[in-house]
């Protein structure tokens, strides 16, 4: 692996600084619980030694039975309170660090929701985003790191404070031997902490170098297992197929290409074993000489055997800072790297411009007129990084309370075409005016309030039946029962157990729903938006024949006033609509009434009808 250049400290700090104010916005309170556990953590076993040093000093010395006993009750009643202190800290602490993961998700989703949206389809973007969020969820590199890291630096810091000061005492008392009373010991047992601490931090980087090596070799064995060890077998959209056409045998054979892959990898584990061994036998030596010139002093006569304990567990202490200390720096390191990653997720900009002028409100009402219309002049677009045209010279206009049927072949641009009149992307060529204004200088947010959409691959949410038709946490229950009964749902709401309040879907405990009852109560939410504009694309695909025809024939009934766009490929399904639109490799080929079109005998919809009608005889 090609090795990165240094980043400079400056840096490092700003993206620790940036790290921390995200935790504090997605976990907060959960940096400063791991500092206080921490704090804790480092000043209990300090505060022990210190006693305990005193209580053999008085057992050594003068054995005063009631200053014995205050020193024995100090140290008990310290180590309660601490411990106690400590155990409710952890228990916060471990409650806020099982919901660290899931809020780390929301980082990813809020990015989501602000991107524009040509960003969600593009591949790159994607991946970029899949990269960070393995990162971070896999191995905890980045943001993880950061709150793990929290805990050695603060350990560390008080470690080293509170060590140094039980430890001056240990160079100002004098001996019998000359030479050990040299002030130069403290600057000789200060370097070689030192010196083993950086040892065991150069341990830490070429860890951390092999390790980031093999996690850029293990994502894809991270996902394969996830897919071939959990989700092929758990998820019930996959399991019927594997059960089926007994795919276990594939997925058996992925996994022992994994169990050989991490067969191949042990060179790649000894390594990461053998650093950290190296960096501690390199402590080991640098306490040998620590607790080698204690003894020698107190044999010498220069203190007691209680300052033996205070002066070994404090220079124990203060090597154990440093080393902290130096492992804390090395490994924002490597997490800045990948918080520097995550950032550039986070930060890509935003292209798309989001208008300024405000929609004008038109007289639209629940019963009234809507008086907005759409025109497309000459628009054409293509998709990033494509050279083929899915759109190309399109003019057309959409007047209030027109019902439009779009049909054509697959690949025609029919949802292409949905997805520019709801700005979800910019014609490339040509303009769409709403009431004669280019929809760019628009407001975007009071743009897409024009719209309801029920798109081919809408979703429902685990969450109760009405707030998936509302979209919302507030549920106008009259409302929402009407627009169930537009959709023709009105039986099956009146059979939940809870009413509108029935949660769907088994991971929330309620109810299951059929593709068709989904398909209902998505028109139903496209219905309940008050929008002038109503987009629905193969809104009966997933109905059988009798709702499909009912949904036809009532579809004034369920759109009302509302200018209406209908997607379908079933033509039979067109002739409620007061206007077809014909579209044939991006081009908008024919527009016209349904009987005006099959009297074009040569023209697209005539054909496909034809081949359409010969179908069902054929199958009636």
């Amino acid at each position: 692996m090609k090795r990165r250049e240094r980043m400079p400290l400056k840096k490092r700090a700003a993206l620790t600084a940036r790290g921390y104010r995200m935790l504090g916005g997605y976990c907060p309170g959960l940096v400063r619980d791991k500092a206080l556990c921490a704090l804790i953590l480092a000043v209990q076993p300090l505060f022990t030694v210190w006693f305990s040093a005193r209580i053999l000093d008085e057992i050594a010395g003068l054995r005063r039975a009631e200053i014995l006993l205050g020193y024995a009750l100090a140290t008990l009643a310290g180590n309660f309170v601490l411990q106690l202190f400590k155990s409710a800290v952890e228990k916060v602490c471990s409650q806020k660090e099982a919901q660290m993961w899931a809020l780390f998700g929301k980082v990813f989703s809020d990015k989501q929701m602000r991107m524009d949206y040509v960003d969600l389809e593009n591949a790159r973007v994607q991946a970029q985003k899949k990269q960070a969020e393995e990162n971070l969820f896999m191995f905890g590199n980045g943001l993880a790191q950061l709150v793990w890291g929290t805990t050695g630096l603060v350990r560390g810091a008080v470690s080293l404070a509170a060590s140094a000061a039980m430890t001056v005492s240990l160079f100002l008392q004098s001996g019998r031997v000359g030479w050990l009373n040299s002030p130069l010991w403290a600057l000789a047992l200060f370097l070689c902490a030192l010196l083993a601490g950086l040892c065991q931090s150069w341990c830490t980087v070429r860890e951390n170098r092999v390790f980031e090596k093999w996690c850029v070799g293990t994502v894809w064995y991270n996902r394969v297992f996830m897919f071939f060890g959990r989700e092929l077998y758990m998820e019930p959209a996959r399991a019927k197929d594997v059960r089926i056409y007994a795919q276990q045998g594939a997925a058996d054979r992925a996994l022992q290409a994994l169990l050989r892959h991490d067969d191949a990898d042990c060179r790649t584990y000894a390594q990461m074993a053998a650093y950290p061994a190296l960096g501690r036998l390199a402590v080991g030596l640098s306490y040998v000489l620590s607790y080698g010139f204690v003894a020698l002093k107190a044999l010498f006569g220069a203190f007691g055997v209680g300052s033996v304990v205070q002066y070994v567990g404090a220079l124990q202490q203060f090597g154990a800072g440093i080393q902290e200390m130096l492992f804390v720096l090395a490994d924002n390191a490597v997490y800045c790297r990948h918080l520097e990653s995550l950032y550039a997720f986070l930060d890509l900009p935003n292209r798309k411009y989001q208008g300024t002028l405000p929609v004008e409100k038109r007289a639209f009402c629940q019963d009234g007129d809507m008086e907005y219309e759409i025109e497309l002049r000459n628009v054409s677009f293509r998709y990033p990084g494509s050279e083929t045209w899915a759109l190309r010279g399109v003019s057309a206009r959409l007047c209030a309370g027109d019902k439009v049927a779009i049909v054509g072949p697959n690949g025609s641009g029919k949802t292409t075409l949905i997805k520019l009149l709801c700005r979800l992307y910019d014609p490339d060529e040509g303009e769409i005016l709403l009431n004669g204004i280019d929809i760019r200088k628009y407001d975007y947010e009071e743009y897409l309030r024009l719209f309801s959409v029920v798109f081919q691959d809408f979703r429902l949410l685990a969450f109760p039946l009405g707030e998936n038709v509302t979209a919302s946490q507030d549920v106008d229950a009259q409302r929402a029962r009407e627009c169930l009964a537009r959709a023709g749902l009105g039986g099956r709401l009146a059979a939940m157990p809870d009413g509108l309040e029935t949660p769907l879907y088994k991971e929330a405990g309620g109810v299951e729903v059929s593709g068709g009852e989904a398909q209902k109560i998505a028109l139903a939410r496209a219905v309940y938006r008050h929008a002038p504009f109503i987009v629905l694309d193969e809104p009966t695909a997933a109905l059988d024949p009798v709702a499909e025809f009912e949904v036809y024939s009532r579809f004034d009934e369920i759109v009302g006033e509302r200018t209406a766009v209908y997607i379908s490929h079933r033509l039979a399904s067109c002739r409620f609509c007061r206007a077809i639109w014909v579209f044939d490799g991006g081009r908008l080929v024919q527009q016209g009434a349904h009987e005006a079109l099959l009297g074009e005998e040569e023209g697209l919809y005539a054909r496909l009808w034809r081949a359409q009608a010969q179908y069902y005889r054929r199958e009636g």
